[in-house]
Parts: C-alpha cells; sequence; structure tokens
C-alpha cells in the first residue's frame, strides 16, 4: 500500500496533472494506477509540451495529411485521452463511478463564449465518448451558464481556473442547478478545481511590496488559508439541505479539486499543497514531480483541511488591513489563467504547423 493509498483512506483521490502518448503504452499508465493515481488531468499547457517538445506525436501528424492544426491536435488529443480513459476505467467500475476520470478542456478561445462552449463540450462528449471523461470548462462570467447547461445535459464537468469563494460559490450553484434538470442527476460526477500555489505567489509579490513586518509573516499562507474556506463553503452546500433533495436520488456532491498543487517558491515546503489540504470527499491533482516528492518524503496529516478555518477566515479578512487587495489578486489570478492557456494553446498550434510542414510537406 503505497501513501497515494492512505491518502484514499483518509477521503482524498490523487490525480495525475500530466499526460504523454509514451505513458499510455506498456506499463506507464497502469504501473501509475497501482501505485493510487485515480484520475488524469490536462489542460492547454500539458499538451503543449507533450506535442511541441517530443516527436511522439509526428507519425500521427503525417499520417493525418493535409488537416488544420486544431484538427491534427484534436486527433491526437482524443486518442490520448481515450487511451488514458480506458486504463482508468478499471477505478472507475471499482469505485463506482467516484474515480477513474479523465479530463480534456473546451477550446481556450471559447472562455468568454457561453454557447460556443456549451456546443464545444457537448461535441467533446459525443467525440470522446468514454463514460469517465470530464470536460474542462472555466469558471468565467461566460463558463458559469455553461456548466449549468453541460450538467444538465448528464455530461460529467471539471469546472477549472477557481481562485475565489466568489468563484466557488458560482460553479457549486450551477452544479446544482444543472443537476436539478438533469434526467439522471445520480450518473453525474463533477470537480470544482480550485487553484492554489498561483494564489501564494501573487499575494506574496503584494506582501513583498508592503514590506512591513506584518505584511512579510503573512507570506505563504493565503493560498492553504482560501482554499479551507472553500472547503468550509463546500461543506455547507454539499452536507446540509441545500444539496439534501439531489442526494436522496442518489446524486454525488461535486467535489473539491484542488489545482495547480507544485510549490512555485523553492523557500517553502515541496509537499504543503499536498499536506495541509487533505480532507474527506477531496481531490488533489498534481504533477509528477509534486507526487513523486510526496511518496518520498509527504507526511499523510489527516484532516489537515479542517484545522485552523476560524483563523484562515481571520488571515485573509486581514489582507486589507495590510494594503493588499485579495479580490483584485483573485480576479486577476483568473484572467491571467484564462490568458495562460491561451497563450499554450496557440503556441501548440503553431508547433503543429511548423510539424505538419516538416513531416507532411
Amino acid at each position: 500500500m503505497t501513501k497515494l493509498d492512505l491518502l484514499h483512506q483518509h477521503g482524498q483521490s490523487i490525480w495525475y496533472d500530466f499526460i504523454r502518448r509514451d505513458m499510455l503504452t506498456g506499463a506507464g499508465m497502469a504501473d501509475l494506477v497501482a501505485d493510487g493515481i485515480r484520475g488524469v488531468t490536462s489542460n492547454p499547457s500539458i499538451f503543449e509540451v507533450a506535442i511541441a517538445k517530443s516527436d511522439l506525436y509526428d507519425s500521427q501528424i503525417a499520417a493525418l495529411g493535409d488537416v488544420t492544426p486544431v484538427e491534427a491536435f484534436e486527433a491526437v488529443a482524443v486518442d490520448d485521452i481515450r487511451a488514458a480513459a480506458d486504463i482508468l476505467e478499471s477505478v472507475y467500475d471499482e469505485s463506482d463511478g467516484e474515480d477513474g476520470y479523465v479530463s480534456l478542456e473546451v477550446s481556450p478561445r471559447l472562455a468568454n463564449d457561453t454557447a460556443g462552449t456549451i456546443a464545444d463540450g457537448m461535441r467533446l462528449w459525443d467525440t470522446v465518448d468514454r463514460r469517465n471523461l470530464m470536460v474542462k470548462v472555466p469558471a468565467t462570467d461566460a463558463g458559469i451558464p455553461a456548466i449549468e447547461e453541460l450538467t444538465a445535459a448528464g455530461i460529467n464537468i471539471n469546472a477549472t481556473l477557481m481562485f475565489s469563494l466568489d468563484d466557488y460559490e458560482a460553479v457549486a450553484q450551477a452544479f446544482i442547478r444543472g443537476a436539478k434538470r438533469a434526467s439522471d442527476p445520480a450518473i453525474l460526477a463533477s470537480v470544482a478545481s480550485f487553484f492554489v500555489s498561483r494564489v501564494d505567489a501573487s499575494t506574496d509579490a503584494a506582501l513583498d511590496r508592503v514590506g512591513t513586518d506584518q505584511a512579510l509573516s503573512l507570506r505563504g499562507k493565503a493560498a492553504i488559508a482560501n482554499a479551507k474556506l472553500a472547503y468550509r463553503r463546500y461543506q455547507q452546500i454539499f452536507e446540509g439541505d441545500e444539496f439534501a433533495s439531489l442526494e436522496a436520488v442518489g446524486t454525488r456532491p461535486q467535489r473539491v479539486l484542488w489545482a495547480s498543487t507544485s510549490t512555485k517558491n523553492p523557500a517553502y515546503r515541496d509537499v504543503m499543497y499536498v499536506e495541509e489540504l487533505i480532507g474527506p470527499n477531496t481531490v488533489n491533482t498534481a504533477p509528477p514531480q509534486t507526487i513523486e516528492a510526496f511518496l518520498d518524503h509527504g507526511e499523510i496529516r489527516s484532516g489537515s483541511l479542517t484545522k485552523g478555518v476560524d483563523e484562515a477566515a481571520t488571515m485573509i479578512n486581514s489582507l486589507p488591513s495590510h494594503g493588499v487587495d485579495f479580490n483584485a489578486i483573485t480576479a486577476k489570478l483568473q484572467v491571467d489563467g484564462v490568458k495562460s492557456f491561451s497563450d499554450a494553446y496557440e503556441s501548440l498550434l503553431g508547433a503543429i504547423s511548423s510539424k505538419q510542414t516538416q513531416v507532411v510537406g
């Protein structure tokens, strides 16, 4: 039994925040599942690294012939997602649909287009054709109604790019509205991806600019405090009366998923965003290096997520008195996150175009 299995005994599933063709052949992904990995997440940045910076996809791109870069990307991405979903189907079955999911994002070009996001989400769901797919939709103003509509259509949703409590509230309520309209809400699975390390990176920079001893003493605390408050709201919504009618017909709660859990500041413990966010009915999607570090020296701090929640609220509420506008920080983080994924997507398409010139001619 690995530490990942022990985490699952404490209510937390570890998903693998990476995908690449070579891990889907041979024993790579199967070995990860044996070690306790219970799902896979992808995003445009991950696919950019996988496709643009390797030759693993060149033969398939060549075989596709004269197609657009968008069509070439979707073809190779869908193949990877299907292969991962097939490997994880055993986890899906064993967990009765709680885990075993693979996430694929709608086009980043649609982040501010509700109708386009709904259409793309439905198309990807039909194209991949795997019951353990999760379609990733950003929690932008345009994405929130799309999350509701796709959920109502019976599609599993991974709501992503959430940084604030307002983001979380909007996503949770969109899931509930959609689930109430779904023909069979008991088959739905959904996660709300709440980003962590980027919150510390931006808040720490603001505290550094303030420069007082009190401000500097708060560095490295905002992200975990913010996450604890989001989880408290999860408990209020999904463990209370608000979700009771859906729970009565077998609907699963929308789990909170901790994303961006690699530590950006080398001065901080490299597994802090795993150790400090362990709680029931949660997911942590971590990149390979963070998972390896946790397996090597991570500590399972049972219930860490529910400890010190009042102190977390006090810490977040104190930031304005130190000259830090936390609401502005989290709002900008979402805008920057959308742009980052969009830039990665456009860079990826450019790289595919170059590969097409080389291998197709």
